[in-house]
């Protein structure tokens, strides 16, 4: 693993070493290791653990400003299908 549990990929950490980083750039990034989180993972706790890590430092990053939206927007996949679905496709 490259990173941590929280940014397996150490991309949120790499996009705060990148010199003039836009917010274009932040989301995309953002989006990039919301894919990589597994299925269990809690995202808004990784955003979480992540803001308090780097915003101390850097409250001015993009990449703060796009975690913070993440926080605010960020919602949990909820499961679709199973047996429900098929029951309800199997009686139309």
């Amino acid at each position: 693993m490259k990173g941590d549990q929280d940014d397996p990929k150490a991309l949120i950490q790499e996009a705060y070493r990148i010199d003039n980083i836009t917010r274009s750039e932040c989301r995309s990034i953002f989006l990039d290791w919301a894919l990589s989180l597994p299925m269990e993972q809690e995202p808004n706790i990784s955003i979480q653990n992540l803001l308090e890590r780097y915003k101390s430092e850097i409250s001015d990053h993009p990449m703060t400003e796009t975690l913070e939206e993440g926080l605010l927007t960020m919602v949990k996949p909820k499961r679709r299908g199973g047996w429900k679905a098929r029951q309800r496709s199997n009686s139309d």
